[in-house]
Formats: structure tokens, sequence, C-alpha cells
């Protein structure tokens, strides 16, 4: 139990940072990170099966969140969403594994799916930070890639952190 309220603390410091001093990009990925949390748990089986099996429910949760991520990281005019995009995928290759292999360990299958929760909620509160510092240095900090035609193709220029 100990372990989900260090975790709960975490998401809310640094969900609740992003909201507070980040721009459109940081806060749209704090909410990303606190709705994909609580349908998580709402998604979760009942405690006497846990990641006996594969978790349906947090599979498609997790699907929802690397969708969401990588529309964000391909909006943004910012590099870490990138970042936090390619650890969901990681992330959500653990429940790949326990289909490959049913008989993973259950704490091992729960383990791969929840430890990159706390490097993603790092970066989100580097990322928040760089937008602070961006913000002192030149007095502003775009949000959103203007790059990008309507074809889908680069016209020029790239994130900027």
């Amino acid at each position: 139990m100990l372990n989900v309220f260090v975790f709960d603390s975490l998401l809310l410091l640094c969900c609740g940072y992003a909201l507070w001093r980040g721009g459109a990009p940081e806060r749209i990925g704090g909410i990303i990170f606190l709705l994909a949390t609580a349908l998580t748990v709402v998604a979760a089986s009942g405690p006497a099966s846990r990641f006996a099996s594969v978790e349906m429910g947090i599979f498609i949760v997790d699907v929802a969140t690397l969708v969401a991520l990588i529309v964000l990281a391909l909006r943004a005019e910012r590099h870490w969403p990138l970042w936090v995009a390619g650890l969901q995928i990681v992330g959500t290759a653990g429940h790949a594994v326990k289909l490959v292999d049913p008989t993973v360990i259950p704490r091992a299958y729960a383990f791969a799916l929840a430890f990159w929760s706390y490097p993603m909620l790092l970066i989100l509160v580097l990322g928040t930070w760089r937008h602070q510092q961006r913000l002192a240095k030149f007095g502003a900090d775009r949000s959103w890639s203007s790059s990008w035609g309507r074809s889908g193709r680069q016209r020029g220029g790239g994130p900027t952190g």
C-alpha cells in the first residue's frame, strides 16, 4: 500500500507542477497522466486475479494513453513528449509479453507495466522546468509546432525543447 501512496503523491506533485507552471503541452501531459491513472484504477480487475492473465482493461487504457501521447508528441514544440511516448510504448509492450508467455510471473508483469510511470513523471517535471527556463530567457515559448502542412510533410523548423 505504501507504493501506491508514494506513486499517487508523486503523480499529484508532478502533474500539479505541470498544470501550475507548464505551457499547454505540459498541462495536457499532466492531464493525460492523471486521467490514465484514474482510468487504470477503474479498469483494474479484482485483487484475486490481478495480473495472473493479461489485464485487458489496463491494456486498453495503456493503448489510449499511448495514442494521446503520440498525438501530443507530434503536435507539441517540445522534445519531452517524444520521450514519454517512447516509455509508454515500452510499458505497453509488457502486455504483449504476457500474451506471448502467459507463465510470466504476475508480479513481474505488474512491475513491467508500472515501472515506466516514474521516469515519465520525472520527464514531465523536467519539461515543465525547461519551459520555465525558456520563458525566463526569451519571454515566450511556442507550444505548438507550425511546421507541419496539411499533407503531413514538414516544411522546416523543429522542436525547441
